[in-house]
């Protein structure tokens, strides 16, 4: 990742008030771990109401999760007043999801003035390590001088 220029000195506050207003976050229980220029941490609890029929989280959970911390990542870098919105994104689920708790770790790949590609990695966290369950490939846009939406 190239280095990210940051527009708004308050850009960590910024992230966490506008997380803190995301119901569904709360709903599963999710928090976040770290804000940087350019990358956000999404931690979130494994829990039964979280699972798919097998006992993993389920790919719906992953997805809101590494979606969320791709997002964030990108306002990091968005001006006073921006919002922030997915276009699209990809998922890739390459292990099923077991822990007693998962990361997300979102990045920057690449910060343009309305467009933002970014990539983040879901990781399950064990005692003995991590184990990376998911990849995404995301692309954010940022959403200027429109009524409700900023943050």
């Amino acid at each position: 990742m190239a280095h990210q220029k940051v527009q708004d000195p308050n850009y960590e506050q910024r992230v966490r008030d506008s997380f803190a207003r995301q119901q569904f976050m709360a709903t599963l229980g999710a928090s976040v771990a770290r804000v940087t220029p350019g990358e956000v941490l999404i931690a979130v609890p494994f829990g039964a109401a979280l699972t798919q029929q097998h006992g993993f989280l389920h790919a719906g959970v992953v997805a809101s999760v590494i979606d969320s911390a791709c997002g964030y990542a990108a306002l990091t870098l968005m001006e006073p007043g921006a919002g922030v919105m997915s276009v699209e994104f990809k998922v890739n689920l390459l292990a099923p999801a077991a822990a007693n708790r998962f990361v997300a770790v979102g990045r920057v790949i690449r910060a343009g003035r309305t467009i933002t590609a970014c990539q983040d990695e879901l990781r399950a966290v064990q005692d003995d390590g991590e184990v990376v369950v998911a990849i995404m490939r995301g692309t954010m846009m940022t959403v200027r001088d429109r009524d409700g939406i900023t943050d």
